[in-house]
């Protein structure tokens, strides 16, 4: 099973097997679906032709005659030209996406994070996730069952393209993101207190891959799964980015994300707070799998919803 997710910084598509619910493939590229977005509203011609390549690249690597799935998520979901967008990637590879909803996000990432979990033998019945991501934050809670989920417009291409630097995002952040903590107090009003704190998205797992000493070039998903992060592990992180150069930080997180992990990071140290959590599990496992777990167990057409 082939599962694409398209999300508003990063493409990524997985090869899973249905038996094990374990990848045995596997496709990343930054092609900055966002950009600009928070100016014009629209996908950018330059943005539409990344993807393009990139789906033309994964189809190098990984067996499309398989059976696939393939969503799209925050900006497709707001841009005005996303139809006409989403029109010419298929006509150009292939490869029709789906938008689906910021509920849907959250439900399928769930789906991966919890598999993963399970496999790690860490406890499942009672967490908090958030999933950081390019266009959009969702947050859920799960509690033996139990389920409460949110999507917010907090990204961090969004927010760093519109706020630019550190001081002035750091600035920004406790408006841009009242309504998660109106949303996490409304949650805990309920009875639903979690236990621990997940975290999944590109921000997590490259502070993770950062702490154990890994580059982009070498990231290994099967060593970030299951990293605890602390606040103060993304200060140390976040002080060792601001000292290199761009070049550098390239070399460490990947070119399309040098000037966005500070953001993403800042979005991250005000969850903790907002959550009221000292430590978050990071789990790599997010949307791509869970929409691969869904095609696997329920078929194609679950996807639909």
């Amino acid at each position: 099973m082939i599962a694409i997710d398209l999300g508003s910084n990063t493409i990524r598509a997985v090869d899973m097997d249905c038996k094990t619910l374990e990848p045995i493939g596997s496709f990343e590229k930054i092609v900055k679906t966002a950009d600009g977005m928070y100016q014009s509203g629209k996908i950018s011609d330059e943005a539409t032709e990344r993807i393009i390549e990139a789906l033309k690249e994964a189809k190098r690597r990984l067996d499309f005659s398989k059976p696939l799935v393939a969503v799209a998520t925050q900006a497709m979901r707001k841009a005005s030209n996303a139809t006409a967008v989403l029109e010419k990637i298929a006509k150009e590879t292939g490869v029709n996406f789906r938008i689906i909803s910021g509920i849907k996000e959250a439900d399928f990432t769930l789906m991966a994070v919890r598999n993963r979990l399970e496999k790690l033998h860490i406890k499942t019945d009672s967490f908090v996730m958030a999933d950081i991501g390019g266009g959009s934050t969702e947050i859920l809670f799960f509690d033996s069952g139990n389920i409460r989920r949110a999507s917010f417009p907090v990204g961090i291409v969004t927010v760093a393209q519109k706020y630019g630097s550190v001081e002035n995002i750091s600035k920004q952040l406790p408006s841009l993101m009242k309504d998660i903590y109106s949303f996490a107090q409304k949650v805990k009003k309920e009875g639903i207190v979690p236990e621990s704190f997940i975290s999944t998205a590109g921000t997590p797992t490259t502070v993770a891959a950062m702490k154990l000493g890994l580059r982009y070039e070498n990231y290994d998903a099967g060593r970030v799964n299951g990293v605890v992060l602390t606040p103060q592990d993304l200060k140390i992180q976040m002080s060792t980015l601001m000292k290199l150069d761009k070049k550098a930080r390239q070399k460490l997180v990947g070119v399309g994300r040098e000037d966005l992990i500070t953001a993403g990071i800042l979005i991250f140290e005000k969850l903790y707070e907002i959550l009221n959590f000292d430590e978050s599990v990071v789990i790599d496992d997010g949307l791509r799998e869970g929409v691969a777990i869904a095609a696997c167990r329920f078929g194609l057409d679950h996807i639909k919803i």
